[in-house]
């Protein structure tokens, strides 16, 4: 058994997709559009095969943006970079670039070395090992 994708809602899109693409490798497919519904997606396809899919609708309800306040839910996305190194360079790219960093690089007491950033919408990623 495997996780095939998971999804996350967007207030936008392209933002969203072109995040993924420039600093995970994601390859995306065509958009989906359900005009009934107002209803749009990508799904993104990670060099190791997992799958992100990135979706908008009219209807759905943003959520306070405050990434210190964690809500019930889907709490963050782990990538795996393979090294302590990877996870350094990748860390001060996105610092670089203007990603806001909650914290990290560091080792935690359950034996990860880590950093956590937000993704362009306040989504929490970490940056692992």
């Amino acid at each position: 058994m495997k996780i095939e994708h998971v999804a996350i809602w967007c207030n936008c899109l392209e933002t969203m997709k072109l995040f993924y693409q420039r600093y995970f490798d994601a390859k995306c497919s065509d958009i989906y559009k359900n005009p009934e519904k107002k209803f749009s997606s990508y799904f993104l396809t990670l060099p190791d095969g997992p799958r992100i899919e990135l979706m908008n609708m009219d209807s759905f309800q943003v959520l306070p943006a405050d990434p210190y306040i964690q809500f019930t839910g889907l709490a963050h996305i782990a990538f795996s970079l393979g090294s302590e190194e990877k996870v350094n360079q990748m860390t001060e790219r996105f610092t670089a670039d203007g990603f806001k960093l909650l914290d990290g690089p560091r080792w935690t007491g359950d034996g990860y070395y880590e950093s956590v950033i937000l993704d362009p919408e306040g989504n929490r990623l970490e940056l692992t090992v």
